[in-house]
């Protein structure tokens, strides 16, 4: 790894512990550098500001996290509502074993500090872009799953794959509205519920409601 690079990375690991405890706000850059063991100066060499600096470790967070949720293997289900009633969940694994990464994105997403919130904005845009070509490879899988499931005379297929999708769209604004709550992240009970929960909707789905009369 070249010099300046090593030293970039030694800076954001120190000053990722600082933000992790202090927050944004009360964070100096005088207090940023005397953790990396280097001057203001130095710091200032490789990033602009503090704001800068702030945003470049939330990236790596991101990065990091991405790096193994995205490597969740869609490939291994052959079933549709198996699929979408058991994965999504590495986010929530990941934070659990991360709680220092769960803490610095719950700051900067859901308690922005005046100062960050156009920025937060554009890297919520930006890590979205970034993410969309994995999730339309995701989506592909999941619709050639959902092309074999066969269908019960007279229902509609892009009826019922649409129907299936506003299920599954409230459940993943759930799972991320939950995910501000650092206790629940945690909370094994809770996620179990939300998971028993979410196959008992696509159960329905699948089977039906109402009995056949005899």
């Amino acid at each position: 790894m070249p010099l300046q690079l090593y030293e970039k990375e030694k800076i954001l690991d120190a000053c990722f512990t600082v933000f992790v405890k202090n927050g944004y706000t009360h964070t100096t850059t005088a207090v940023l550098a005397e953790s990396a063991g280097i001057s203001k100066a130095l710091i200032f060499h490789h990033f602009k500001s503090k704001k800068a600096l702030y945003l470049s470790v939330l990236e790596r967070c991101f990065k990091n996290m991405e790096s193994v949720v995205n490597d969740e293997n869609m490939d291994g289900y052959t079933d549709y509502f198996e699929a979408r009633s058991k994965s999504g969940y590495l986010r929530i694994e990941y934070l659990k074993k991360h709680q220092d990464v769960n803490k610095i994105i719950l700051e900067a997403f859901y308690n922005t500090p005046d100062e960050l919130k156009e920025d937060i904005q554009k890297f919520r845009a930006h890590m979205e872009t970034k993410r969309g070509s994995i999730h339309d490879k995701r989506g592909m899988k999941l619709k050639e799953l959902f092309d074999n499931i066969p269908m019960r005379e007279g229902v509609d297929r892009a009826l019922a794959y649409e129907l299936v999708e506003i299920i599954m769209q409230h459940f993943n604004k759930k799972h991320l509205s939950e995910m501000v709550d650092e206790d629940k992240i945690m909370d094994k009970e809770f996620w179990q519920e939300f998971k028993e929960k979410k196959s008992l909707f696509l159960d329905m789905l699948r089977f039906g409601i109402e009995q056949k009369k005899d």
